[in-house]
């Protein structure tokens, strides 16, 4: 597994430096990454609505369940897609190089006042590029809690950029993959039908950051329960 985010994270360098920060870097090299859950002995079904074939640029938000995502959720990116991470992340070697060159966006967290301007840093990006990006609103990797509360930071960038929210739904996978087994079940990746928001509505962000909550809860414990690795625990506590 090592040896093939090593390979895979240097061919993506040597491909991003003839054709730099180019808009489908990222969905090349997330789908190779995905290859990856061969070696872990998962299966993966990814599902997508006639709905967002064509869409345009969008704003992505997944669960984030652990360190195996990067391995597993690449399947569903999509075409003109990039992530949001830390800048700190292009020092990790190899991995880091790759995630720059690809063309992610990098922001500085430990800036206090670029950190505040994310928002419009990225709806910026989407509007000028026609890209989409894929978030994360959790926050931070579940690690077996179920889906963690949202911020609303992905809701706001969709709202300045005037793209639509797309809610991506991944099976739970937590304590399911053993290192060494060859067969680790069935993951399944559901993308739902887009959400667009009222771009002049500021203070019902909140309320469609927890409708969108409720909605992927269900459908992951449904799609949980279907791959016959039903969540254990879950808090879905929402913020008012």
């Amino acid at each position: 597994m090592t040896l093939a985010l090593v390979l895979i994270s240097t061919v993506a360098c040597i491909y991003s430096i003839l054709r730099p920060f180019h808009r489908n870097n990222v969905f090349h090299t997330a789908h190779y990454m995905s290859k990856v859950s061969k070696i872990l002995g998962l299966e993966i079904e990814v599902r997508i609505p006639d709905s967002i074939k064509d869409i345009g640029p969008a704003v992505y938000i997944c669960n984030h369940q652990n360190s195996y995502d990067i391995f597993t959720v690449g399947a569903a990116v999509q075409p003109g897609t990039v992530s949001v991470g830390k800048k700190s992340l292009k020092w990790i070697p190899f991995f880091g190089q790759m995630y720059w060159l690809t063309g992610n966006i990098l922001i500085d967290r430990t800036n206090t006042s670029k950190a505040m301007n994310t928002i419009s840093l990225t709806a910026k990006k989407i509007t000028e590029k026609k890209l989409s990006v894929w978030l994360f609103p959790e926050g931070t990797r579940s690690n077996g809690k179920g889906l963690l509360t949202f911020k609303t930071g992905a809701f706001r960038t969709a709202q300045q950029a005037n793209v639509p929210i797309i809610p991506v739904c991944v099976s739970n996978n937590h304590n399911n993959i053993k290192l060494g087994r060859w067969n680790n079940g069935k993951l399944i990746i559901e993308i739902l039908d887009p959400i667009y928001l009222d771009i002049d509505a500021k203070e019902s962000v909140r309320e469609e950051t927890n409708k969108a909550h409720k909605k992927m809860l269900a459908k992951i414990t449904e799609l949980s329960k279907e791959s016959g690795n039903e969540l254990q625990t879950v808090k879905s506590t929402l913020k008012n």
